[in-house]
C-alpha cells in the first residue's frame, strides 16, 4: 500500500526495546516521529539514533513520541544501544521496533529493491495524535537525515494546525505566517485581528 499524507498510518502490533507495543495506542494523544534505518551496528545510523536520543527534550516540548525501527531483532537493537550511547555520549530510551521478518517495512513501503532487498531505507513519517500521516521524508542508505528540519516541520505543522495559517518556505517560529486562501477576508478580520500585509490577493502575510 501507499502511505499518504492525510490518511490514516497503518497500525500494527510489533515488539521493541521497550516492550511490546501497539503503534496506535502507544501514540496515544501525542505526535509520532516514526523513522527507519537500515542496520544495527551500522555508522550513519548509529549518528541518528543518537541525535534523536540527543534531542529527548525538545521532542517531549513538542508533545511527540520517537519511534525508531530496522529489520534487526530486539537482542541486537539492545546490544546496540551501548554502542549507540558510547559513541554518541547520551541515553536512548525511546523505543526500537524489532522487523526481522520485514513486515512493518513492508507495510510502510521502507524496503527499496534498488537499494538492498533485506535493509529499510532511511523513511520518516510525522504522525499526529489522531494517527494520520502529516509528513513523510525518503533518505537513502548513505544519508544521514537533517533533525534541525524534523523539529522544525513538527513545529510547523502544530503551529499550522492551531492557528489555521499555512508556512512559507524555511518558515522558522516567530517569522511571519501566510493566511490560507480559503479564509476569505471578512473571516480573517476576526481570525487575524492584528490585519495583515497583502503582497497580492492571493497572499497575505501575518504575524501570530
Amino acid at each position: 500500500m501507499t502511505i499518504r499524507i492525510g490518511e490514516t498510518a497503518p497500525d500494527f502490533d510489533a515488539d521493541t526495546t521497550t516492550g511490546p507495543i501497539n503503534f496506535h495506542e502507544w501514540i496515544g494523544s501525542s505526535w509520532a516521529f516514526f523513522f527507519s534505518h537500515p542496520g544495527d551496528f551500522t555508522p550513519v545510523c548509529t549518528t541518528e539514533m543518537g541525535r534523536t536520543a540527543q534531542l529527548a527534550e525538545r521532542f517531549a516540548e513538542l508533545n511527540t513520541k520517537p519511534i525508531g525501527l530496522s529489520t534487526d531483532s530486539v537482542e541486537e537493537h539492545l546490544s546496540w544501544i551501548s554502542d549507540v550511547n558510547e559513541t554518541q555520549n547520551t541515553v536512548l530510551r525511546f523505543p526500537i521496533v524489532a522487523d526481522p521478518d520485514l513486515r512493518i517495512a513492508k507495510l510502510y513501503e521502507m524496503i527499496h529493491p534498488s537499494q538492498s532487498e533485506t535493509a529499510a531505507v532511511r523513511s520518516v513519517f510525522i504522525i499526529d495524535p489522531a494517527k494520520k500521516v502529516r509528513l513523510t521524508m525518503t533518505y537513502p542508505l548513505s544519508i544521514g537525515r537533517n533533525f534541525d528540519e524534523i523539529i522544525r516541520v513538527i513545529m510547523a505543522l502544530q503551529t499550522s494546525d492551531k492557528n489555521r495559517v499555512s508556512m512559507p518556505a524555511d518558515w522558522q517560529p516567530g517569522q511571519d505566517v501566510i493566511i490560507p486562501p480559503s479564509i476569505k477576508n471578512d473571516e480573517a478580520k476576526t481570525l487575524f485581528p492584528q490585519g495583515w500585509n497583502e503582497l497580492r490577493p492571493y497572499l497575505r502575510m501575518t504575524k501570530i
